[in-house]
C-alpha cells in the first residue's frame, strides 16, 4: 500500500563516518533531511562530549548575533530574508564568522556608547540653556528677602546673627511628577526660609535614551544660610535633580547662555557625523547578519547531532544510528559517497536489526496535511498500521456537512476557502503572524471540502439561508386535491389547514428528482418529517461508519500476521455489531421500502420492535414487518451474545496455547539462540541492503516470550466490555448529527424570521425599501457569519472530530507510535 494508507516501511542505519568528513556527511544530510539521528551517548554528560566546544562556540556567536538583531531593531530597520539556500560553513570558517562578527559588535558598542554619551551631554546642555532662558529673576527674591515681614521685628539690634548672610540660588530641572512632591518636601524640611518658583518647559526635550520627547520643570531656589543649601542640594539629589549654575547678574546669565547654545551646535554637529557613521555600521551588520545566523544555526545543528555519534575504537571514524525510510537509502547511499570523496575514503552505512518500534513516517503535502494534522492530533499512528487520514479525506467533511447542511453558508465557506487557496503563494498571506489566521490558512483545504460538503448536502435538505428553493416542479399537486375533494370556499374558509392525501390520485406524482421536496417548508409537520428523516439517517450513517472503522482492522491484522485475530476478533466484532445495530438499519431501509402511502396508518414501530428484540416479546398491536420476524430478531440476539466469550476468551486462549512450547524450550536455549540469530543475519553493505522487513508484527516472538497470562486476560476483557458497550454508546452519539443539524436549522429560520424577514415587511417602496434594508441586511450578515458560520461551524467541526476520534479510530486505530523527526535545515531556511 502506499505511504498514505499505511506508513513507509522505515531501518535502523548504521553510519560509518570517517573523522575528516564527518561534518560534511552530517551537513549533507541536513540538506536532504533523510535520516532522525538515534543519540548513542544518553548516557554522557552534555557537557563531556566530543563536539561541546564547537557548541559552545556557535552559542556565543548567537548571544552576539541576537545583541545585533536587538540593535537593528532598535534603529527601525528590517532584516532582509537570506538570498538562497546557504549551506553550513566548513568548520575552519568558524573562527573567521567570529572574529568578524565580535569586531562589529564591538565597534557597534562603541559607536553607540559614544552616540548615548553625546546625546546625555547634549541633554544636559539644553536642559541648562532652558533653565537660563525660562526667566527665573532674583529680583523677587532679593525683593523678599530686603523687604519686611510680619514675622521679623521692627527693631533689628545691631550687630545681629543675620547681618552677613546673603541670598544664595539652586537652579536645575526635574521630571514633571516629581515637582509637587519636591516643592512640598523643601518647603516642609526648609521651614519656609526659602522662595521656589517652578516653571514647565514651552516645548519638550528628546530623552537621550529612548529618544522620545519628554516634558521637564525648571526651578530656581532662593534661599539663605549654608545648612538651608546643603539640605536643598540633598533633597535635590535624592529627586535625581539636575541641579546647574545660576549666576545673579543679568549679563552673565546671558552670556552663558550663548556659550551653552553654541555648544550646542558644536555637540548635534558631533552627534549628526556619529549617526551617519552608526548607519553606515548598521548596513553592514544588516549584509552579514541575515546569512550568518543561518549558517551558524546550520553549524551548532551539525555539532550537535555530531555529539550524538560515538567515537570507533581507532578514533578515526565516527559511529551513527539513524531511522531512515527504505526508500530514501539509495538517496542517503548517494549523499554519503559524495560528501566524502574528497577526502579519499568514503563513508560505510548499512542497516542493522532492531527490537525497538521504528518511528512512523507518513508523507503529506498542501491538501493532505490538514487531514494528516487531525489524526496525529488524537496520537501518532503505530508503525505502518492502516492510517486514517485517507479515509479522513471523504468522512470528515461528509459528518460535518450532515450538522452544517445549508447551500447559502456551505457556499460562503467555500469561497473563503477559495479565496485563501488561490492566495497560497503569495508572501504577503504566508508571513501573517496572526495565529488565528494561520489556523485557517493551514487548514484551508479542509474548509474547502467542508464548504463544499456542506453545498451538497444543503441541495439535500433543500436549504439556503433557511429558505426552500424549488429547482425541480414539487411532486404533490394541490390542484388534484383541491379538484376532487370538492373544497368550497366554505370549506377553505373553516379550515386554515387543509391536509394532501397521497392515496388521492394525482395528489403525490412521485418522489422530487433530488433532496426533499420544496412543498414540505409549507407543511405544519416539517418539523416532524425532518426530525424522522434525520434521525434515521444519522443511525444508518452511524453504524457503516463505524462497521467500516472494524473493517479496517482486518488490514492490521494481516499486515502484522496476527491472521487469528481475524477469526477470533474481528469476526465477533462485526457478528456482535452487525447482528444488532446492522439490524436496525436493516430495519429503517425495508419499511421505507416497504411500507406504502396506503398502509402507512397502521405501520408497525421499529423502535418497540427493536425493543422486543432483546426482551424476546412481543407486541400484540404493534405486527410484524416481515413473516417469521420474531426468530430472525431471536436468532440474531442468540448470535450476538455468543460473540461476547469468543471475543472475551479466543484471543488469550490462543496466545496461551501457541505460548506454553514456547515458553519450556526458551529459557534453556535463550542466550544461545539470540547470539546465533544475530551471526546468522545477513550482511547489509553499502552495495546491498538487507531485506529484513522491521515491522511491528516483526516483535511478536518477544512479546510472546514476556506474555503474563493476567495481563492478557485483563487486556482483552477491557477491549470487550468496550466493545460492547461502545456499540450502544457509539451509535447513540451519531444521534449527534441529527441533533447539530436540527439546531442550525432552526437557527438559521429563527434569523431569518427575526431580521429579514421583518426588514422585507417594513417598506413597500423602493426608496423606503433601499433605505430600511442597507442596514437590515448588514445586521443580517454579521449575525450569519459570526453565529451560524463561526460559533455553529466551529461546534459542528468538533462534533466530526469527536466521532472520528472517539466512534471510528478506537475500532482500529491505536494511535501509540511517534513521528519520524528527519535532521533537516528546512525549518533555519525558512
Amino acid at each position: 500500500m502506499g505511504s498514505m494508507f499505511r506508513s513507509e516501511e522505515v531501518a535502523l542505519v548504521q553510519l560509518f563516518l570517517p573523522t575528516a568528513a564527518a561534518y560534511t556527511c552530517v551537513s549533507r544530510l541536513g540538506e536532504l533531511g533523510l535520516v532522525e539521528f538515534r543519540d548513542l551517548n544518553a548516557s554522557v554528560s552534555a557537557f563531556q562530549r566530543r563536539f561541546v566546544v564547537d557548541v559552545r562556540r556557535c552559542e556565543e556567536l548567537e548571544k552576539t548575533f541576537t545583541f545585533l538583531q536587538e540593535e537593528v531593531r532598535r534603529a527601525g530597520l528590517v532584516l532582509p530574508p537570506p538570498e538562497g539556500r546557504l549551506p553550513a560553513p566548513p568548520p575552519r570558517d568558524l573562527l573567521r564568522i567570529q572574529e568578524e562578527t565580535e569586531r562589529l559588535a564591538q565597534e557597534l558598542r562603541d559607536v553607540r556608547g559614544n552616540q548615548q554619551a553625546l546625546r546625555a551631554q547634549l541633554h544636559q546642555l539644553q536642559l541648562h540653556a532652558a533653565v537660563l532662558g525660562q526667566g527665573h529673576g532674583p529680583q523677587l527674591a532679593a525683593a523678599h528677602t530686603d523687604g519686611t515681614s510680619e514675622r521679623m521685628p521692627l527693631l533689628q539690634a545691631p550687630g545681629g546673627p543675620h547681618q552677613d548672610l546673603r541670598v544664595n540660588f539652586v537652579a536645575g530641572a526635574v521630571e514633571p511628577h516629581k515637582a509637587p512632591a519636591l516643592e512640598r518636601l523643601l518647603w516642609r524640611a526648609c521651614r519656609g526660609f526659602l522662595i521656589a518658583s517652578f516653571r514647565e518647559l514651552e516645548q519638550p526635550l528628546e530623552h537621550p535614551v529612548t529618544g522620545e520627547p519628554a516634558m521637564w520643570m525648571t526651578f530656581l531656589i532662593s534661599y539663605w544660610g549654608e545648612q538651608i543649601g546643603q539640605k536643598i542640594r540633598k533633597i535635590t539629589d535624592c529627586f535625581h535633580c539636575h541641579v546647574f549654575p545660576f549666576l545673579e547678574q543679568e549679563e552673565a546669565r546671558r552670556g552663558a547662555l550663548r556659550q551653552l547654545q553654541q555648544q550646542s551646535q558644536e555637540l548635534q554637529e558631533v552627534l549628526g557625523e556619529t549617526e551617519r557613521f552608526l548607519s553606515q555600521v548598521l548596513g553592514r551588520v544588516l549584509q552579514l547578519l541575515p546569512p550568518g545566523q543561518v549558517q551558524v544555526h546550520k553549524m551548532k545543528a551539525v555539532y550537535l547531532a555530531l555529539n550524538q555519534c560515538s567515537v570507533s575504537t581507532t578514533h578515526k571514524c565516527l559511529i551513527a544510528e539513524a531511522w531512515c525510510s527504505v526508500r530514501d537509502l539509495p538517496a542517503l547511499q548517494e549523499a554519503l559517497r559524495d560528501s566524502s570523496t574528497e577526502e579519499g575514503v568514503s563513508a560505510v552505512a548499512h542497516r542493522i536489526p532492531c527490537r525497538d518500534m521504528p518511528p512512523t513516517l507518513i508523507r503529506t503535502n498542501r491538501f493532505t496535511a490538514s487531514f494528516q494534522g487531525i489524526v496525529d492530533a488524537y496520537g501518532v499512528g503505530r508503525y505502518q498500521e492502516v492510517n486514517p487520514a485517507p479515509y479522513t479525506i471523504i468522512t470528515f467533511p461528509f459528518l460535518f456537512a450532515v450538522m452544517f447542511g445549508d447551500v447559502g453558508h456551505g457556499l460562503l465557506m467555500f469561497l473563503f476557502a477559495l479565496a485563501m487557496v488561490l492566495a497560497e503563494n503569495r508572501p504577503a498571506v504566508k508571513a501573517t503572524q496572526n495565529e488565528i489566521w494561520q489556523t485557517f490558512f493551514r487548514g484551508r483545504y479542509l474548509l474547502l471540502l467542508m464548504g463544499l460538503f456542506s453545498i451538497y448536502t444543503g441541495f439535500i435538505y433543500n436549504e439556503c439561508f433557511s429558505r426552500a428553493t424549488s429547482i425541480f416542479p414539487s411532486g404533490w399537486s394541490v390542484a388534484a386535491m383541491a379538484n376532487q375533494s370538492g373544497w368550497s370556499d366554505a370549506f377553505l374558509a373553516q379550515h386554515a389547514m387543509l391536509t394532501l392525501d397521497p392515496n388521492v390520485t394525482g395528489v403525490f406524482l412521485g418522489p422530487y428528482p433530488f433532496g426533499i421536496d420544496p412543498v414540505w417548508s409549507l407543511a405544519a409537520n416539517h418539523l416532524s418529517f425532518l426530525n424522522s428523516f434525520k434521525m434515521k439517517m444519522s443511525v444508518i450513517l452511524g453504524v457503516v461508519h463505524m462497521a467500516f472503522g472494524v473493517v479496517l482492522g482486518i488490514f492490521n491484522h494481516v499486515h502484522f500476521g496476527q491472521r487469528h485475530r481475524l477469526l477470533l476478533e474481528t469476526l465477533p466484532e462485526l457478528t456482535f455489531l452487525l447482528g444488532l445495530f446492522g439490524y436496525l438499519v436493516f430495519l429503517v431501509i425495508y419499511k421505507w421500502l416497504c411500507v406504502s402511502a396506503a398502509s402507512a396508518a397502521s405501520a408497525p414501530s421499529i423502535l418497540i420492535h427493536f425493543i422486543n428484540m432483546f426482551l424476546f416479546s412481543h407486541s400484540p398491536t404493534n405486527r410484524p414487518l416481515y413473516p417469521r420476524q420474531e426468530v430472525v430478531q431471536a436468532t440474531l440476539v442468540v448470535l450476538a451474545l455468543a460473540m461476547v466469550p469468543i471475543l472475551l476468551l479466543g484471543t488469550p486462549l490462543h496466545l496461551l496455547r501457541r505460548h506454553r512450547p514456547h515458553l519450556r524450550r526458551r529459557p534453556a536455549g535463550r542466550q544461545e539462540e539470540d547470539k546465533a540469530g544475530l551471526l546468522d543475519l545477513p550482511d547489509a553493505s553499502v552495495n546491498g541492503w538487507s531485506s529484513d522487513e522491521e515491522k511491528a508484527g516483526g516483535l511478536d516472538d518477544e512479546e510472546e516470550a514476556e506474555l503474563v497470562p493476567s495481563e492478557v486476560l485483563m487486556h482483552q476483557a477491557i477491549h470487550t466490555i468496550e466493545f460492547c458497550l461502545g456499540c450502544v454508546s457509539n451509535t447513540a452519539s451519531y444521534l449527534r448529527l441529527w441533533a447539530l443539524s436540527l439546531a442550525h436549522a432552526q437557527l438559521s429560520e429563527v434569523l431569518w424570521a427575526m431580521v429579514m424577514s421583518i426588514g422585507l415587511g417594513l417598506g413597500r417602496e423602493v426608496g423606503v425599501a433601499a433605505v430600511v434594508l442597507v442596514p437590515i441586511f448588514a445586521a443580517f450578515a454579521v449575525m450569519t457569519v459570526a453565529i451560524l458560520l463561526v460559533m455553529e461551524g466551529l461546534s459542528a467541526f468538533l462534533h466530526a472530530l469527536r466521532l472520528h476520534w472517539v466512534e471510528f479510530q478506537n475500532k482500529f486505530y491505536s494511535g501509540t507510535g511517534y513521528k519520524l523527526s528527519p535532521f533537516t535545515f528546512a525549518a533555519t531556511d525558512d
